[in-house]
C-alpha cells in the first residue's frame, strides 16, 4: 500500500506537470532565476546553472521517465510473451530450441554493452531510447513465460480440448495466454523499475534525449557542469531521491501483485 501511495502521486505529478510546469520554465534561453541558486522560500529546491528551478524540472522529469518505464516495459512484454509462449508451447521442438538459443544469448550478453550500442547506432531520440530499452528487457520475461507455457500445456483441460481438436491459435489464445497472463502483469510491474534505471543509466552516460527534461537527463546535465565537486546538492540529489522512491514503489507494488497472483506464493 506504500508502494501504490507513492506510485499514484509521481503519476499524477506526470499528469498534471504540463499543466503546472510550462515550457518556457523548462527553456534554459527564458530563463530569469538567479544561476545556482540554493534551496530558498521561491525555489524550494534550489535551480540549475541556466537558472531554471530544479523543483520544475523534477516535476516535468516525471512525465518522461515514467512514460520511458511504462512505453519499454509494453514493448518488452510484448516481445517476451511471444517468444515464451511460442516457445514453451512447441517445447521440445525445433521452434524451442531456437528461441531458447536466441532468449539465452540475450540474457548472457551484458545489457548495458548491448543497450550502448544500440542507441549509438539509432541515435539519441526518446522512441530510440524506449526501443533499446525494450530490445535489451524482454529476456527475462520470455524465459519467465515460457516455464509458466510449459507447465500449463500439460494440464488435463488443455490436453481435452487438443483431444477435441483445437488449433494452435485456440490453444493459445484461449488457454494458455490466459493463464501465463497473471504472472506476465506481475512481472511487467518490476520491469518498469528496471526501464525506468535503464533510462537513468543512458541518459547519464550521454545516450539520452538532449530534447526531453527526464530524472536522468538532469543528473547527467548535473554531472557535466561539476555539481558533484562544487557542492550544488540540490541539484543532484533531487532527481536521485525521485527515482529511487519511484523504481521502489514499482518493486513493492511488483512483489505485492505476485504473492496476490502466484498460487504457489499464494499458499503461504
Amino acid at each position: 500500500m506504500v508502494g501504490l501511495a507513492v506510485l499514484s502521486f509521481f503519476t499524477l505529478l506526470a499528469v498534471v506537470g504540463p499543466v503546472l510546469v510550462g515550457a518556457k520554465a523548462l527553456d534554459p534561453a527564458a530563463a530569469s532565476g538567479p544561476l545556482l541558486h540554493g534551496p530558498a522560500l521561491a525555489y524550494p529546491l534550489g535551480t540549475d546553472n541556466f537558472g531554471r528551478s530544479v523543483l520544475d524540472l523534477v516535476i516535468a522529469g516525471a512525465r518522461i521517465s515514467l512514460l520511458v518505464g511504462f512505453a519499454a516495459t509494453l514493448g518488452a512484454m510484448v516481445i517476451g510473451a511471444l517468444v515464451g509462449i511460442t516457445s514453451g508451447y512447441f517445447g521440445g521442438t525445433k521452434i524451442d530450441t531456437v528461441l531458447n538459443a536466441f532468449t539465452n544469448w540475450f540474457l548472457v550478453i551484458p545489457w548495458l554493452v548491448l543497450a550502448i550500442a544500440l542507441a549509438s547506432i539509432l541515435g539519441r531520440t526518446l522512441l530510440n531510447i524506449i526501443v533499446v530499452i525494450a530490445i535489451t528487457s524482454w529476456a527475462s520475461t520470455a524465459r519467465l513465460v515460457r516455464a509458466q507455457a510449459l507447465t500449463v500445456k500439460e494440464r488435463p483441460y488443455v490436453e481435452r480440448a487438443r483431444a477435441l481438436g483445437a488449433g494452435h491459435r485456440h490453444m493459445i489464445a484461449h488457454h494458455i495466454l490466459p493463464n501465463v497472463f497473471p504472472v506476465l502483469f506481475a512481472n511487467a510491474i518490476l520491469t518498469v523499475a528496471l526501464s525506468i534505471l535503464s533510462e537513468t543509466t543512458l541518459s547519464i552516460l550521454g545516450l539520452g534525449d538532449p530534447s526531453s527534461v527526464s530524472w536522468g537527463r538532469i543528473i547527467e546535465e548535473s554531472f557535466n557542469a561539476g555539481a558533484l565537486t562544487s557542492g550544488w546538492w540540490w541539484w543532484l540529489i533531487p532527481p536521485g531521491v525521485a527515482i529511487v522512491l519511484v523504481t521502489l514503489s514499482f518493486t513493492m507494488c511488483g512483489y505485492a501483485l505476485d504473492e496476490v497472483l502466484n498460487p504457489k506464493l499464494r499458499g503461504r
